[in-house]
């Protein structure tokens, strides 16, 4: 079984919550995968893009999922389309309903002159500097379901002061995984949308739901 991470927008392999799951998986002695979703080019960056890359890691192989914001809708969107392959769900401040959600953060004139233009600059947090995204990062995120339901053990994390992420949107996502007679447990943690307030706890909670 393979045990994989995947991290948020403009963000890296090096991100702290995946060190950190990374270095507490490596003492019960599990690797833990974390894949750069930022390659081979951010400015093509899509969600299907982001499909076919655990496709291309996984194979055939069954999998312990993490994810972090739009990593952790990827993750649960991609376990919804592979039924039987993943194990156990781990979602961290999941970007859920991420088309309508980036279109209202967007703003009309915004999201205008980025359809005009045909890309946008952003803050790359993982890079430190401003990179071009493609209007088609949004365009794909309309095709996809906006709260896919996985039938994985799905255990999600979420910040309660989180303003990038509503906390509604996990409230909504566990709502609909019981309503379908799916296993969702949802956990709210004083804390924004780094997820980093208190490591430990954000431990114990991963630590009691991976196998």
């Amino acid at each position: 079984m393979r045990y994989l991470w995947l991290h948020g927008f403009a963000s890296g392999p090096q991100s702290s919550k995946g060190r950190f799951v990374r270095e507490r998986l490596a003492e019960r002695g599990v690797g833990l995968e974390v894949p750069d979703l930022n390659q081979p080019a951010f400015r093509e960056l899509t969600v299907s893009r982001m499909l076919d890359q655990i496709d291309a890691l996984l194979h055939d192989d069954a999998a312990v999922l993490f994810g972090s914001s739009l990593g952790g809708y990827t993750a649960a969107l991609w376990s919804a389309l592979h039924a039987r392959r993943t194990r156990a769900l781990v979602l961290l401040a999941p970007a859920f309903d991420l088309a309508a959600s980036w279109k209202e953060r967007t703003g009309v004139d915004e999201l205008r002159r980025w359809r005009e233009r045909g890309e946008a600059l952003f803050d790359h947090h993982a890079w430190g500097r401003k990179e071009p995204l493609s209007i088609g990062f949004l365009d794909d995120a309309d095709r996809h379901d906006p709260f896919p339901l996985p039938d994985a053990p799905t255990l999600v994390l979420q910040g309660r002061r989180d303003e990038v992420v509503m906390p509604d949107l996990a409230s909504e996502f566990v709502r609909r995984m019981r309503e379908h007679g799916r296993e969702a447990r949802l956990v709210l943690l004083d804390d924004a949308h780094e997820l980093t307030a208190d490591l430990p706890r954000l431990w114990r909670e991963i630590d009691a739901h991976v196998p």
